[in-house]
């Protein structure tokens, strides 16, 4: 694992070892502008730790407050940034749709820019596709109390 991690282009990313400039960073997430926007505003927010997809996110405390605390930061940086956008989505591409094995929260202020490119961004039910995060953090909640 230990390559995979050194080689993957979001860790080195949270770790500052790229120019990629960074909206926000805490002990837990980085944000940063896609480098291929797909809307009007289109922010990643990914943990620092490498997990590689949703689906090694399980029914526990510890996954279900990552995701929900990266969907705040998202949340926050498309409002501040984008605060009079109609609509904003927040969601992962879950495998084999994900385009980097780190995880990741695609943050849009829309609309989609090409209109066309809101197509990478559909549920394809149980082929998998985009899942919007909300559906994801009640997928991952976990049974008993946080």
């Amino acid at each position: 694992m230990e390559g995979a991690v050194s080689s993957c282009i979001f860790c080195q990313i949270a770790c500052s070892s790229t120019s990629t400039t960074l909206l926000h960073k805490d002990n837990r997430v980085v944000a940063f502008q896609d480098i291929n926007p797909s809307a009007f505003r289109h922010y990643l927010v990914i943990p620092i730790e490498h997990i590689p997809t949703v689906e090694d996110l399980k029914r526990r405390s510890e996954d279900f407050l990552l995701v929900s605390h990266m969907l705040n930061v998202g949340q926050n940086l498309v409002r501040r940034d984008a605060p009079h956008a109609k609509k904003y989505r927040f969601g992962f591409h879950q495998p084999p749709f994900n385009s980097v094995n780190h995880l990741h929260l695609h943050c849009f202020a829309l609309p989609f820019i090409p209109r066309w490119k809101c197509v990478k961004y559909l549920s394809l039910g149980p082929f998998g596709g985009f899942i919007e995060a909300n559906k994801l953090l009640g997928r991952i909640k976990p049974l008993s109390p946080l």
